[in-house]
């Protein structure tokens, strides 16, 4: 019997990356509260929008070139890539440091999807989209990620969610709204693994 068409689409920041961004730093220069800084961003007047833009920007751009891979990254989407399967990057960073991310560390894409293409996480246009372009069902689709909005957003398209969660951390409360919680990102090979053998995606939530 053939292998369902599958995709698997990565956050980058935290997930493909070691933790590099300083969102407090980020909010306390641009001058917003704990809310989330594209949203804040989104609500300014031009000027303020422009001067905000710059700094968050200068931020993506120094965490890109100083990035560090997590653990493997690179072997698991080459290993995914073996399988035939398209490897996505979903992000509300900028193409611009995905750009520099991909020159420092030679990994490649099938689809990018940056907060410069549209609504982004956590909306679920940018699995929708993703999917689409590939004519592949998002319930045939995983979202890898470690963040809240990651979960939401996959989730939302009805995708299987998976979150890197670093063990030895404090759960977050939303975890088990993810299909599965992983600590390293060589785990998520078992759990596709797993999906293959029953022909579809295999939930732990209840």
């Amino acid at each position: 019997m053939a292998q369902t068409r599958r995709m698997v689409i990565f956050d980058l920041d935290g997930t493909l990356t070691r933790p590099h961004l300083d969102f407090d730093l980020i909010r306390r220069e641009i001058g917003v509260d704990s809310e989330p800084i594209l949203e804040a961003v989104g609500r300014m007047t031009a000027e303020a929008r422009s001067r905000a833009e710059a700094i968050l920007v200068r931020h993506e751009s120094e965490a890109a070139a100083a990035s560090v891979l997590q653990a493997g990254a690179a072997e698991v989407i080459a290993a995914i890539r073996k399988r035939g399967w398209p490897v996505a990057l979903m992000t509300r960073n900028t193409r611009d440091s995905v750009q520099a991310f991909q020159i420092r560390h030679g990994i490649e894409f099938d689809l990018i999807r940056t907060r410069e293409d549209g609504p982004f996480k956590p909306s679920p246009e940018p699995v929708l989209d993703l999917c689409g372009a590939r004519g592949i069902a998002a319930a045939n689709t995983w979202v890898v990620g470690d963040y809240h909005y990651d979960i939401l957003c996959g989730n939302a398209a009805g995708a299987t969610t998976v979150l890197l969660w670093e063990s030895g951390q404090p759960r977050p409360a939303w975890a088990d709204e993810a299909d599965h919680v992983i600590s390293k990102l060589s785990e998520l090979l078992q759990h596709l693994d797993e999906a293959d053998r029953h022909g579809d995606a295999c939930s732990t939530r209840e």
